[in-house]
């Protein structure tokens, strides 16, 4: 990894993907685990598998009960390989959504945690229909009558972040990004060449000042200086505020506000100039 000026907090946009991706960065296992008082796990898609890319359950957060799920790309190699490295199967999204309208009936709020490099692109991920499975939660997520709150806390990388992706509310922790694609994956589609990622990093506007600003996101989390990884408290308990303050306030909206005021939120979303005839 790139030094980093930790002492001033001062870092490029490529330095702050890296930092996304530092392999001592809390995960969705680790937000549940410090932030819950209690969790159960629930598995399974009810149609093909369970997915050990998406972790989902129900647990308390503050005393109130939520549905919780989110992207895990595991620690070591037994299991980054079990978590397919964060990379959800077609199977992990209909998980997700089966968890989503088990809240929906039971009245619990949701809590989604986005950290993924992208949703799995294998031939046998597409065979069971990758991209139906995505576009059926984004379509589903718009009508879910319950508060859904989401948290970036990593990458949030193409459609395989929104696919768990469509809330109420969106946060961001500080040094986390959201993009279509991957900085690589754009130096190499629009440059030809991977060695342009710094360039691409800067250039495609992933971090949560840009994202704040075109209506992407609504709420920027901060870290401790040099990533969430140095004071994994710290990152624990701002998260957890910021989930918790959300749930009291969203709760104070009626089904039909939520789903309005969720509909104009992602018409709103992003800036555009005309050019003058």
């Amino acid at each position: 990894m790139t030094n980093l000026n930790f002492k001033e907090g001062k870092y490029s946009a490529w330095e702050r993907v890296q930092i996304s991706r530092h392999p001592l960065r809390p995960h969705t296992s680790d937000f549940i685990q410090n932030m819950c008082d209690g969790f159960v796990e629930l598995h399974g898609d009810r149609l093909f598998a369970d997915d050990g890319a998406i972790i989902g359950g129900i647990g308390y957060i503050d005393g109130e009960r939520c549905m919780i799920i989110g992207q895990e790309k595991g620690k070591d190699t037994e299991s980054r390989l079990k978590r397919n490295f964060g990379m959800p199967h077609p199977e992990g999204y209909r998980k997700a959504l089966r968890l989503m309208k088990l809240a929906e009936k039971f009245e619990l709020p949701i809590v989604t945690f986005i950290d993924t490099a992208g949703a799995f692109p294998g031939l046998a991920a597409e065979e069971r229909g990758q991209g139906s499975a995505i576009a059926h939660n984004l379509c589903a997520m718009a009508q879910i009558r319950v508060p859904i709150i989401c948290v970036l806390i990593g990458e949030g990388c193409s459609g395989g972040a929104l696919g768990i992706g469509v809330g109420d509310v969106i946060g961001m922790l500080e040094h986390s990004y959201y993009s279509v694609i991957s900085p690589e994956g754009c130096a190499s589609i629009l440059w030809k060449d991977a060695k342009m990622n710094e360039h691409a990093a800067e250039v495609l506007k992933i971090h949560a000042e840009d994202l704040i600003e075109f209506g992407v996101i609504d709420e920027i989390i901060k870290e401790p200086v040099g990533g969430a990884h140095l004071d994994s408290a710290f990152t624990f308990k701002a998260v957890k505020e910021f989930i918790h303050r959300n749930i009291k306030s969203l709760s104070a909206n009626s089904p039909y506000e939520l789903l309005e005021n969720r509909y104009h939120k992602f018409r709103e979303i992003g800036k555009y100039d005309t050019i003058p005839q």
